[in-house]
């Protein structure tokens, strides 16, 4: 089982760095299905190879099961990428798929002209399938049928593919492609598919899965077609009201679908940075739903109190539960608290938080009501810094079935257009000694703005 990625960007050996592994030394990690070796076939400055070997012993594999059947021992798991690969890939490269490089920071962001090389993935017969999976997120995609027997041409194809991707990617990025969509072509997954399955794929690929064309493919095929699991999945990568799901409007905006990313991702990076950019350290997320935006400010350890709140207990359930509350460790589970409460009373447990976070909450309300939100919010709570997002009714023309009017989601009461988001918010910052700001979420369309508007209260 063996996979290379090349990158030819210079330097090419940066490529090291981001793997955390170097060009000089051979390296091997023990994985579930044997062992798994990490080298580099060639490292210049003009191009860099990382190699990934997995040893599979698949009687050791069958020695895990129940029953002697032949084809536990007599199978390709030795030879065909599989969700082993993945695991190991995901463990061998661990720290790069998360996105870090300590020594060289800078380069994370940066896109590479990579070149990946996966000489036996299954494809059911059907190398269409794994061009419609690959080509969407921005790979140049060559998959060639691998003849059963080459000494005779009669016997026909296999089931496998010899696959190569072309492209320029954030490293991230392209292990991310890998990490989720190799498994996805095994039928026969060596691990059980279950809740934490859901988790991996969210975490690994929330940034483009949920705008992939073959989404509930992907999903289907990832947790063994089980339709409880996949659900839930779709809920959790679609956690936005306004992001446009299978029985909603679908954005027809001029974007360069292969790279672009979805809603949801652009305004979670964009309330991230402006909390960030705020200096907080305890912040309060209103309206926390399932815990998307949680998880990301758990995994940044310089936020000391996280408070989550929402009116649902349901939604507090599953965000306790996508969260892991029960089985967190001590010191990260003590930054972390979830209550149930409503942003139009006051609540003194909301009260002394450097920053809070509105994130499409206020269109869920009653203009009657929009009153009592000012007062809890900025005249008793008063914390430092509001960031407040709501999507932008200008904007609305452009998603098919909106263009005649109607509101993005079913329980929106409202939708501001921008004029109308600054005359509340200039208002409201004058009266209780806040400065607001504006800022884009999403392409800044010229005739009729972005599609989400977010607002950052300074007090």
């Amino acid at each position: 089982m063996f996979l290379t990625l090349t990158s030819t960007t210079r330097p090419a050996t940066d490529l090291g760095y981001l793997l955390h592994k170097h060009p000089d030394r051979a390296q091997s990690v023990s994985v579930t299905a044997g062992e798994a070796h990490v080298f580099y076939p060639e490292a210049t400055e003009e191009r860099c190879t990382v190699g990934l070997l997995v040893e599979v012993d698949p009687v050791a594999l069958a020695r895990n099961k129940k029953g002697h059947v032949l084809g536990q021992y007599v199978n390709d798991r030795p030879y065909a990428a599989s969700s082993m690969l993945a695991v190991a890939l995901g463990k061998a490269f661990r720290t790069a798929l998360a996105g870090r490089c300590d020594a060289r920071r800078e380069l994370v962001e940066r896109e590479l002209d990579l070149e990946i090389h996966v000489p036996a993935l299954p494809a059911d017969g059907d190398p269409a399938l794994v061009r419609g999976l690959f080509e969407p997120v921005g790979w140049a995609v060559t998959a060639t049928p691998v003849e059963l027997d080459e000494t005779v041409p009669d016997w026909g194809a296999s089931r496998y593919v010899d696959l190569r991707l072309a492209g320029r990617q954030r490293l991230q990025d392209a292990l991310s492609h890998l990490y989720v969509l190799i498994p996805v072509l095994d039928g026969g997954k060596h691990y059980w598919v279950g809740d934490e399955e859901i988790d991996k794929l969210v975490r690994a690929g929330g940034d483009w899965l949920a705008a992939h064309p073959l989404r509930e493919t992907i999903l289907r095929r990832a947790l063994a077609h089980q339709r409880r699991l996949v659900d839930d999945a779709t809920a959790r990568l679609l956690a936005s009201d306004d992001e446009p799901t299978n029985d909603e409007p679908m954005a027809d905006e001029p974007v360069d679908e292969a790279k672009a990313r979805p809603l949801v991702a652009l305004r979670r990076d964009a309330v991230l940075a402006a909390v960030k950019a705020s200096g907080a350290r305890t912040v309060v997320d209103v309206g926390c739903g399932e815990g998307s935006l949680l998880r990301a400010l758990l995994d940044d350890a310089s936020y000391t109190q996280i408070l989550g709140v929402d009116v649902s207990p349901h939604a507090l359930a599953t965000a306790e539960r996508h969260l892991r509350l029960s089985t967190m460790d001590d010191r990260r589970r003590e930054r972390i608290r979830l209550v149930q409460s409503s942003l139009t009373y006051r609540d003194d447990r909301l009260a002394g938080f450097d920053a809070m976070v509105l994130m499409e909450v206020v269109e869920h309300l009653d203009p009657p009501r929009l009153p009592a939100l000012e007062d809890a919010v900025f005249a008793h709570a008063r914390p430092g810094t509001v960031v407040l997002t709501t999507p932008n009714a200008e904007h609305n023309i452009r998603y098919d079935g909106l263009a005649g009017g109607g509101y993005r989601h079913h329980d929106h009461r409202f939708e501001w257009t921008r004029d109308e988001l600054r005359a509340w918010a200039d208002r409201v910052a004058a009266t209780h000694g806040y400065e607001v700001r504006y800022t884009p979420v999403g392409a800044d369309d010229p005739e009729v703005g972005p599609p989400t508007q977010l607002a950052v209260f300074t007090r």
